[in-house]
């Protein structure tokens, strides 16, 4: 009961969304966080269920995207007439195409062999993507317009709205398939293969098949996400396939928490609104994301899906509350620190005579900003690591089962 609640909700808020944040900008942003999630859960199925850790994935987006772009030039110049709302699904069959065929040699090893396979096979397609111009439109890429289909139920896709619900509708389509799969006995020999393949082997399962089926099902939906993208920005190019575009959508799936299956959802949120949000107001906003990917690594390997579940736990004991004082102590220094560390980056970036930073004013010249903002960053990692150990011990007690003593007889 609790599962069919859960995708009530989800398609609740797909509805809602765009009734409550409704400019143009906030409807864009949705629109855009739509598509990554197909695309990160699409890599998922690859990395966190079948444990094959692509470098090259963008391929199977791209290539859908293109083959998308070409089917609304074929609209548009009446070759064929069909409805604009099957272009992501134009995608997801390319991008099956390609990974049928790509897979039927990359998916005989796994590890540093299938890894090695994806990068040179996602270099070389980018690479052809300039020189076979008749197909990908070279460096200018290819655009198309998507208002020339018919109308569906009386919309023509001319605004921004439209194809948010849209997207929003392939995205829980896709989404109930994708978890549908890893409930299949594919989908869990697939984590059998990843945890263990000899033992795969052993009670007579071919790790490669497996692998195979996990690939073809993951270029597919690559390919809707791709088709997706096509309708939204109605242009593709070269970047949408090579290894920036295959690097995000790995930062996507380690930051949101690969082990679970929303994971990938929460990272493609985060790293969408960094791309559209904060680079609205720095310049070094790669900085902070690779800054948050290598701590995500560090401390968080479970993501930040891994963290929000850690406290499973202490919920089902009935002592998170034992948590919140702890962490209130340990998150004003860390705030602080945070703060004190930004203000220093981006000072240290700023040819201004004067940086405002939360209505401060900072001197870049002035020895007094930066020894103010150095002794602020130091006495507050100071605090930081003093408050550590009693967060230490409060998670140790919520995590504990309390047992009664045993009276004597």
């Amino acid at each position: 009961m609790l599962k069919y609640l859960s995708w009530a909700l989800f398609a609740i808020a797909l509805i809602v969304l765009p009734q409550i944040f409704t400019s143009i900008l906030s409807v864009s942003i949705l629109n855009q966080m739509c598509i990554a999630i197909v695309f990160a859960l699409s890599y998922n199925m690859l990395l966190g269920q079948g444990g094959m850790l692509s470098f090259g994935h963008a391929v199977y987006f791209g290539l859908g995207g293109f083959m998308a772009v070409h089917a609304l030039l074929a609209i548009e110049n009446e070759e064929m007439m069909f409805s604009v709302t099957l272009i992501p699904l134009v995608g997801g069959l390319f991008g099956l195409c390609a990974a049928l065929f790509i897979g039927s040699f990359s998916t005989h090893k796994a590890g540093t062999v299938f890894a090695m396979i994806s990068l040179g096979v996602g270099e070389l397609i980018a690479a052809s993507s300039l020189i076979l111009v008749s197909f990908f439109g070279g460096e200018a890429g290819i655009s198309a317009d998507r208002t020339f289909g018919p109308p569906f139920f009386g919309f023509d896709f001319a605004q921004n709205i439209e194809v948010y619900y849209l997207a929003a509708a392939w995205l829980f389509l896709a989404t109930v398939c994708m978890y549908l799969f890893t409930q299949t006995p594919a989908g869990r020999m697939a984590n059998a293969v990843r945890d263990n393949p000899e033992r795969a082997e052993f009670i007579g399962y071919s790790a490669r098949r497996v692998r195979f089926i996990s690939f073809i099902f993951s270029g597919f939906f690559a390919g809707i996400a791709g088709g997706l993208f096509a309708l939204n920005y109605e242009i593709l190019t070269e970047q949408n396939l090579n290894a920036v575009t295959s690097g995000n959508v790995l930062l996507m799936a380690y930051i949101g928490g690969l082990g679970f299956f929303i994971g990938p959802m929460v990272g493609a949120v985060v790293l969408t609104l960094i791309n559209s949000v904060l680079s609205n107001y720095t310049d070094l906003w790669l900085l902070y994301l690779g800054l948050m990917f290598v701590l995500t690594v560090m401390f968080l390997p479970r993501g930040l899906t891994g963290f929000l579940m850690m406290h499973r736990t202490p919920w089902h004991l009935g002592k998170l509350h034992l948590l919140a004082k702890p962490y209130a102590i340990t998150a004003v220094p860390s705030a602080i620190f945070v703060l004190a560390l930004v203000a220093i980056i981006e000072m240290s970036h700023s040819n201004a005579p004067t940086f405002n930073f939360l209505g401060i004013a900072l001197n870049p010249d002035s020895f007094i900003s930066w020894g103010a903002l150095l002794i602020i960053a130091t006495l507050a990692f100071v605090a930081l690591r003093k408050t550590l150990p009693s967060l230490r011990d409060a998670w140790d007690t919520a995590n504990t089962i309390d047992t009664k003593p045993q009276e004597r007889t």
